[in-house]
């Protein structure tokens, strides 16, 4: 429900900005909307509320700061829908309506640096979320909502092949972390079965991190092929993400750094942070999830999941590998923009990259020290207090949405039922005004109008008839000599009628 609503907010902007189109273009298809951009036909001010518009469409269905909110909810249904969600089917529509926009989107400065900030800072944010959160989906679903960020900016700032880039390579290590994921929830279920009984039921969470640790040597598959899924997201060369995450970079940096823009400047710096706590979050979870000492019974007795899951995550981590090199030599940059020559690697943005990679995952390993946590303590990062609650708490949008949104709308809600279609409506105007102006009609109808007129003609002729009656009745007096009177008096007056003729 939550996914849909949001959405809805998206498509009107979409739609509004598709009708924008229409209004001034004359149609949808692509080409005719393209040529019509080159000559002319769409001023600035007019492109750039197209552009707004549509980018409205991509944050719902991208998750993008503000309408975000539905994906991390979207992953609590089964884990393989999980995988077909997050990595190739409905939170890519954004970021592919934008790049085959790119013309719309270059004639509008302002959407392309809005689009590049909101898609950083998206980035950003939900990286800094994934830090604190215990749900094993639910790190993978702020992930995902991060690296739609990347993306995000990349086409927003016109790095189209970069943004569609990543958004190939990200399907592969994600779609294989969440199903690695699945995998795990998996053993630890099956771990828990194992060891209870009857109706010695006890409450359990099979995502919860916290309840797991050592699974490394019990699921060796699902470990390694969940380790090559995690370097490729965090940029580890040479795998996948390496390549597009690091073009992504390189882009906002020459378009930013470079050309000295303030917005795309702002957006590189965005998107290196949340580089930074990538590498950080996803080696807190393996370290959690994987290494130590199992902290439940459940992770125990986990086994490794069977081969019709093991198989699928062995064939996505090789992909996920390798899947980096298709554009070493700018083959896809051809592909997709034959006119445009391939940049190539921008070494100091990949050493920066490379670095804040580095960094992330050294401070993890000094944090969570190979998964062996404190005793008593769910997450050495609680020593942070206030910070951490707040990351832990998502810092509390939902609750914010909640009370800005659902509370208000579920109070007009009620203020329209019972105060004005219940009191006003019902009590007041239909028992008052109609019902009493109905009766009195009614009486006006019963009284006057129908005893008065309608019930006196016919009672007065009725009487009428009656008194005509009563006069003829005095004829009839039942003596023979007055009817032959009376029989004499009509001959004497036919004759007399005749002789007058």
């Amino acid at each position: 429900k939550k996914a849909f609503i949001v959405n809805r907010v998206g498509d009107v902007g979409f739609m509004l900005g598709a009708l924008l189109i229409f209004a001034t273009v004359g149609s949808l298809q692509y080409a005719e909307v393209f040529h019509a951009a080159e000559n002319g036909q769409v001023i600035t001010g007019v492109a750039t509320a197209i552009t707004l518009l549509l980018f409205v469409g991509a944050a719902g269905k991208s998750a993008q700061i503000p309408l975000y909110v539905w994906l991390p909810d979207a992953m609590a249904g089964p884990t393989p829908v999980s995988a077909l969600i997050h990595a190739a089917t409905m939170v890519t529509a954004g970021v592919y309506m934008i790049a085959r926009n790119h013309p719309l989107f270059a004639l509008a400065p302002t959407s392309q640096e809005i689009v590049a900030v909101v898609g950083a800072l998206t980035a950003f944010f939900a990286a800094t979320i994934a830090v604190a959160q215990f749900d094993i989906k639910k790190v993978l679903a702020y992930s995902t909502i991060s690296q739609l960020g990347f993306m995000v900016s990349a086409v927003g700032m016109g790095a189209t092949v970069a943004g569609i880039f990543h958004l190939g390579t990200h399907a592969f290590f994600k779609a294989l972390l969440f199903l690695g994921a699945g995998s795990v929830i998996h053993a630890m279920e099956a771990g828990h079965r194992s060891q209870v009984t009857g109706h010695n039921q006890q409450s359990f969470d099979p995502n919860d991190m916290r309840l797991m640790g050592g699974l490394a040597d019990r699921m060796p598959l699902t470990f390694w092929t969940y380790v090559v899924g995690a370097a490729a997201l965090m940029g580890v060369p040479p795998l996948a993400g390496f390549w597009s995450k690091d073009e992504i970079l390189a882009e906002a940096f020459a378009k930013g750094m470079t050309e000295g823009n303030l917005s795309f400047t702002i957006a590189f710096w965005l998107l290196l942070a949340a580089a930074f706590f990538t590498a950080f979050y996803m080696t807190r979870q393996v370290l959690m999830v994987f290494l130590g000492q199992p902290r439940h019974a459940a992770a125990a007795h986990a086994p490794e999941s069977p081969h019709v899951m093991t198989y699928v995550l062995a064939v996505l981590a090789f992909f996920a590998a390798i899947a980096g090199f298709i554009n070493v030599t700018g083959m896809f940059t051809h592909w997709l923009e034959p006119e445009e020559l391939f940049a190539g690697l921008n070494l100091g943005v990949a050493l920066m990259s490379i670095g804040a990679a580095a960094l992330g995952i050294v401070l993890g390993l000094l944090v969570y020290r190979a998964g062996e946590l404190p005793e008593g303590v769910d997450d050495p990062l609680r020593s942070l207090g206030f910070v951490f609650s707040t990351l832990n708490a998502k810092y509390k949008v939902d609750e914010f949405y909640d009370w800005l949104i659902v509370r208000r709308f579920k109070a007009l809600a009620q203020f329209l039922a019972y105060t004005i279609d219940g009191r006003f409506w019902h009590d007041w105007f239909h028992d008052s005004v109609i019902v009493a102006t109905f009766k009195s009609v009614a009486r006006f109808l019963a009284n006057p109008l129908d005893l008065g007129i309608i019930d006196g003609a016919v009672n007065g002729l009725a009487r009428l008839i009656g008194w005509c009656s009563a006069q003829l009745r005095r004829v009839q007096t039942g003596y023979v000599r007055n009817y032959a009177l009376s029989v004499l008096l009509g001959v004497v007056i036919i004759v007399a009628y005749f002789a007058l003729r």
